[in-house]
This record gives C-alpha cells, sequence and structure tokens, in this order.
C-alpha cells in the first residue's frame, strides 16, 4: 500500500510540476503589463517605430515599446512616463529602447542628456541605461542623471539621491548619493570626480515635473504605477458616485464628446490595434479602468487602487469589419467601436494565457472572477453592452481610413443605431494593418519622412550593456504577409520570435562581461589616473556658489572609510582635496568657479576672511580639518598684517606669510606711515644743527 502511495505522490508531483510548466510556458508569450507613454512634448520631436528605418514626427500619448527610437532636436525636449519611474529627455539627445517589460527598462543613449526619477522598484525591477562608455544599473529609488557628449566620448554620471552601479569590461563600481563621475572611453580606467554642480534649466524643468507628480490629487484614487494619471488633475475633477467609487469627470471637453471619438488608430506589436488620443490627458482613461455615462455625462471609472495596473491598447468592443457591414455614406467596409462599461469583460484580440486575461481585467474594473473564467473559455457569451445604447458613443470610420492612422473625428461616418444593433459584436477589428498605420505619420500631418532625425554616425554608435537586450524586431515588411491572411490580429510571440531571429542582429550592443568570481564579490577598487592626483582631479570644477547638501557630504565621508560590508561592488575611491573640499563647502563669495590647482595655489580669494568670533571659528576649524599637505596651524603672530592673508597657507607660501609687511605692497596707511617717518628724521637734523650754530 504504500508503495503504491508513493507512486501515486510522484505522479501528482509530476503533473503539478508538468502543469507548472505549462503555465510558465504561457506566462512567456503574454505581453508586458506596461509600456512607456510619449508625453510633455516641446519642440521637435520625432521616432522610428521597431523594426523600421524611417522617421516620423511623434505624437503625444503614443505607447513607447522595445525597439523604439526617439530624438529630441535642439531646444526640444519630452518625457517618457514608465509607471514607478519617468525618464526625461533633454535637448539634441538620442534614446533607443532595448528593452522595456514587467521587470526591465533598458535604454541606450547614444547622445545628449536624459533624467531619470525612479519612484519605487518593485522586486527584482532595474532600470539600465547604455552608453557608448559604460552601462548604469539602477535598482534603488532615487533621481540620476546621465549626459553623453557628441562625440561618444565621456559618459557623466551624477546621483542626486539613490545609488546606481556603473559597469564596464571586467569592472564594476557603485556610484552613490551626491557623487558624480564622469568617464572616458570604456573599461572605467579613465575618470575624473567633481561636486554636484548647481542645477541648469533641463533639471529645473524635472524636478518641477516631479513636483507636479507628488502633488497629483489622482494619486489618491488610482495605482501609484498606473500611467499618466498625474496629468488628469489639470483637465477634470474627482467625484464619488454612489454605486461605482470615485470617478473621474474631464471638464475640457466640446460638447457631445465621447470616449475614443478624438484620436487616431495605430498598429503596435505585441498588442495589435492601438488607440491614440489627441487629449493633453489621453493616455490613462483610454488604456487603464472602463467608461460609464453617469448624470448625462461620460465618466472614467479607475480600477482598483491596490491591483497592480496592466496595460491595455484599447478598452473598446467592435462592431463590423472586413466582411461586416457597409456604411450607409459611403460604399465598401468599415469598422465601428464603443467603451467598454464597468464590469464588461475585456477580450483581447491577442494570444495571452488565462492568468493575463484575468489580470488585464481584475485591474481595470470590478468584475467576477467566475465572469471572467467563463469569457476565457467560451467565444460566444451573450452579452448586453451598456455603452453601446448611450446615443453618440459608437463611432465608424471606413475600413481604409482605420488601417491608414487618420484622424477619427475628421473622417467619422454616420452609421443608423438599427444597423448598428443588428451587427455583432467582435473583439477583433478585423482590419489588416498597412505600413502607414505602423509609423503614424498621416496622424502627425506629414509623410514618413521626418523633420529631424540624428544623423547617422550617432545611430550607428555602439552601446555597453550588462543586461543583454532581446533582438531586434522585424521590420513590417517581413509581418506584412502574415498579418493580410490574419486581419487585425498580431502575430504570436512564437511567431513574432522567429522572425526576430531571422533578422541579422544589427543592434550594435557590447555585453560587457562582470568580474571575474562571483557576482557578489568584492572588485577592485578604481586604480589611480594616470599623471598623479592632480590629473585624477581634473575634469569640470565644482561649482563654488552652491553649498553642498548634507547627503553629499555623508556621501564623501563614507566614499574615504569605504563602502558597508553588505555592498556587492565597492565605492570608486573619491579624491582627498575633492572629499575635504565637499565637506567644507565652497567660499560663498566665490561666484566663479576655479580649477582645483589654481585654488590650492591661491587659497580662497580675500573676500572670503570674513572675521569671525573665535568660538565660531573654532567650531569651524573642528568641522574643516587642515587641507590636504597642510604644515600644522601655529599661533597667530601679532603682526597686525597677518589677518590680511587667505587662512590655511599652503606650504610653499607659509615662508611668505610670516615675513614682516612690504610696505610697497600695502600702500595706503604703510605709505603714510613712511612719509610721517622720514619727516621726524628730518625735524632731528634740523634740531641738531640748531644746537651746533649755538655752539
Amino acid at each position: 500500500m504504500s508503495g503504491m502511495r508513493q507512486q501515486w505522490r510522484n505522479g501528482m508531483i509530476g503533473l503539478i510540476g508538468t502543469l507548472a510548466l505549462l503555465a510558465g510556458g504561457a506566462a512567456l508569450a503574454d505581453p508586458p503589463a506596461r509600456v512607456a507613454r510619449l508625453a510633455q512634448m516641446s519642440g521637435t520631436i520625432t521616432f522610428s517605430p521597431a523594426g523600421e528605418e524611417d522617421w516620423a514626427v511623434a505624437q503625444a500619448n503614443r505607447p513607447v515599446i522595445t525597439g523604439d527610437r526617439l530624438w529630441a532636436d535642439a531646444g526640444s525636449h519630452f518625457e517618457l512616463q514608465i509607471g514607478d519611474a519617468a525618464a526625461r529627455i533633454g535637448s539634441e539627445t538620442s534614446v533607443n529602447v532595448l528593452n522595456l517589460d514587467d521587470q526591465v527598462g533598458q535604454f541606450q543613449l547614444a547622445q545628449g542628456s536624459l533624467n531619470l526619477r525612479v519612484r519605487r522598484v518593485n522586486g527584482d525591477q532595474f532600470y539600465e541605461i547604455d552608453t557608448p562608455n559604460l552601462a548604469f544599473s539602477i535598482r534603488r529609488p532615487g533621481e540620476y542623471r546621465i549626459d553623453v557628449d557628441p562625440n561618444g566620448n565621456t559618459t557623466t554620471l551624477r546621483v542626486r539621491s539613490g545609488e546606481g552601479q556603473a559597469w564596464g569590461e571586467g569592472a564594476g563600481y557603485v556610484i552613490g548619493a551626491g557623487q558624480m563621475y564622469t568617464f572616458t572611453g570604456e573599461g572605467l580606467r579613465d575618470y575624473s570626480t567633481a561636486a554636484l554642480p548647481q542645477p541648469d534649466e533641463f533639471d529645473r524643468w524635472a524636478v518641477d515635473r516631479d513636483r507636479r507628480e507628488d502633488a497629483a490629487v489622482s494619486a489618491r484614487f488610482v495605482s501609484p504605477e498606473l500611467i499618466g494619471a498625474s496629468d488628469l488633475d489639470e483637465y477634470g475633477t474627482w467625484r464619488d458616485v454612489q454605486g461605482y467609487g470615485n470617478v473621474w469627470v474631464p471638464t475640457s471637453v466640446e460638447a457631445g464628446w465621447a470616449p475614443y471619438h478624438y484620436g487616431h488608430w495605430a498598429w503596435v506589436d505585441p498588442w495589435g490595434w492601438t488607440w491614440i488620443d489627441d487629449a493633453p490627458w489621453g493616455f490613462a482613461p483610454f488604456h487603464y479602468g472602463r467608461w460609464a455615462y453617469l448624470q448625462s455625462r461620460w465618466c472614467w471609472v479607475p480600477g482598483p487602487r491596490t491591483v497592480r495596473p496592466v496595460y491595455a491598447p484599447a478598452l473598446v468592443a467592435f462592431v463590423g469589419g472586413v466582411g461586416g457591414f457597409s456604411l450607409s455614406v459611403s460604399s465598401g467596409p468599415g469598422v465601428a467601436w464603443f467603451p467598454l462599461g464597468v464590469g464588461e469583460v475585456y477580450r483581447p484580440s491577442y494570444a495571452v494565457s488565462r492568468r493575463y486575461f484575468t489580470n488585464v481585467n481584475v485591474s481595470n474594473t470590478v468584475v467576477n472572477t467566475t465572469v471572467i473564467n467563463n469569457y476565457y473559455n467560451n467565444r460566444n457569451v451573450n452579452v448586453v453592452y451598456r455603452n453601446r445604447e448611450v446615443p453618440g458613443a459608437v463611432v465608424a470610420v471606413s475600413a481604409t481610413s482605420f488601417a491608414s492612422g487618420h484622424d477619427v473625428h475628421r473622417e467619422a461616418v454616420s452609421v443608423s443605431r438599427d444597423v448598428i444593433a443588428r451587427q455583432p459584436v467582435s473583439a477583433v477589428a478585423a482590419v489588416a494593418p498597412t505600413r502607414a498605420s505602423v509609423i503614424a505619420a498621416a496622424a502627425a500631418g506629414g509623410a514618413a519622412v521626418a523633420v529631424a532625425k540624428p544623423k547617422q554616425a550617432i545611430l550607428d554608435r555602439h552601446a555597453v550593456a550588462k543586461a543583454a537586450p532581446p533582438p531586434p524586431a522585424p521590420s513590417f515588411a517581413a509581418k506584412a504577409q502574415v498579418l493580410a491572411s490574419q486581419p487585425g490580429k498580431p502575430l504570436d510571440t512564437e511567431r513574432l520570435n522567429s522572425l526576430r531571429h531571422e533578422r541579422p542582429a544589427e543592434r550594435n550592443v557590447k555585453i560587457v562581461a562582470p568580474p571575474s568570481g562571483a557576482a557578489s564579490a568584492a572588485l577592485k577598487p578604481l586604480p589611480p589616473a594616470k599623471g598623479g592626483p592632480e590629473e585624477k582631479r581634473g575634469g569640470q570644477p565644482p561649482t563654488a556658489a552652491v553649498p553642498q547638501a548634507p547627503q553629499e557630504r555623508g556621501g564623501a565621508k563614507e566614499e574615504r572609510r569605504g563602502p558597508p560590508p553588505t555592498a556587492a561592488v565597492p565605492r570608486p575611491p573619491q579624491e582627498r582635496g575633492g572629499a575635504k573640499e565637499e565637506r567644507r563647502g565652497p567660499p560663498p563669495t566665490a561666484n566663479v568657479p576655479q580649477p582645483l590647482q589654481a585654488q590650492e595655489r591661491r587659497g580662497p580669494p580675500p573676500t572670503a576672511n570674513v572675521p569671525q568670533p573665535p568660538q565660531a571659528q573654532e567650531r569651524a576649524q573642528e568641522r574643516r580639518g587642515p587641507p590636504p599637505g597642510a604644515a600644522p596651524q601655529q599661533p597667530p603672530q601679532p603682526q597686525p598684517q597677518a589677518k590680511r592673508q587667505p587662512p590655511q597657507p599652503p606650504p610653499q607660501q607659509e615662508a611668505q606669510a610670516r615675513q614682516p609687511p612690504n610696505p610697497q605692497q600695502q600702500g595706503g596707511k604703510g605709505e603714510a606711515r613712511h612719509e610721517e617717518g622720514r619727516g621726524k628724521e628730518k625735524e632731528k637734523d634740523k634740531d641738531k644743527d640748531k644746537k651746533e650754530g649755538q655752539q
């Protein structure tokens, strides 16, 4: 009996293992639960979709995915919202999305400036910025800035808060809060360091965006990972409606406005047909939650706040399509759609696992899991869609207009409610995509030739990466034949991956090997730079007018002591002069930054020598400590001229400082005393002559 019981147990274990593998395989086929939203565009922003070579003018609210490339022209900037993180892209900056899924946010920065703010890191999530010189990996919340010079020769890392790791071939170092390093070439062998400079205009814009996000009222009602919620405050109000809870009502829309009427459709793999709204707030309400028509106006009802949101390309149901009804105002096929209501199940047009099917619904509306399971197992469920009956909710366009990415509001056609009521509802818009729907240039009002794009030398520039990105995406031409055979349905993951591997590896990414030994083994510190410490302290001088924050001083002290025992990689050694100078802070009146060598020769400017009470001087001296290489302090000399000398002179100036005052160098009172002495000598000579004459 025990033998049979053991066999049964082994069989059950094997069955469970098999099911787990199948479930894992199904989960691997699911698309990511998050994307990046293109927002806050200023100036000329262009993009090239994954797998394509052409560039087009970018549109706000477009979802950015793995393989997309973006360019901010001169005097331009934009923002990528990624749930718990936001990347701000500065002027003349080239960014390539190497990998973006639920765990990884990996970007290639070939040139320009990128400000990254990470509010939260869940589990094994990490962000990686790959430049021509290094890979910068971030696994902690914080504020980071990465700059790559126009020639791709240097990368500057600034960590205002948080902590990151710089990786090169066989080397890796921790960059802590309050630190800035500039690396030249590859391998992290040539570097310089300086204090964090004063924020520039790009930094101030990023800080202002952070403040707006932190102060957003909408954050009280939606998940913190929901993309685009911070823009709702300016364009609508929140209300508590019985039976629905907190709903958002847009207030800056015209009369007769309805969801999914003002925008266009684009084809974005692996989701397929994706809605891109025209409104500046038009992301969150069209990819999360549901719409309800309450009290004669449309209200957006978000999903549960405590559930991690899952992105959807468009939460609508389609009516008609190719082979469906003929539009009453024109010949040929057309397609119509309307927004899903609260509690109604969204059925993706792309292949997904049961787990994804459940998550994309329960994260975006309140719905019973039993109902979800019925939908997943049965495609012929009879559903009464509430929003289908709302006047003006259904909008229709021709199939040609739909596939070309034309503006829906401009090209919408009128279809009677009787015709709509007779047509079946489908999860798929049975329209095959075109190349125009991939580039989406028509929606931008121009051809697929962008006004501005990176130079070819920038596009060809390689990147150093620690995490290996997926292969490049296949072009639309490679997928067109299969997509035409299954109108409206994207390729499944297996077929898409096979096309990826058929394409040559064009991406110029160099994967660096970690240091030898276990990943957690201690690494060697940064070697001294060639030319000695003076050259090692080279690079941009610290901005003297900005006092350092306490966290920066703490970072410098911690760096001198060495990393904590739990650190996976050691911190790069901070220069002695830089660390002490960072702790002291610059002279408050020195507005012009000076090279470090010049500061050591001259000392601080004369105006910095403000007399202080003896107790304050003693406390300041205890905090600062003596400068590097300075001789022990001597008791003050009685000569009054010593007060005019800069405090703590370097050794080579001490002898000069102790010399008697030179009247020619002092002028003013010194010259007056000199003339007075000569006058007294003349008086003595006259008195002597008188005495001799009397004798």
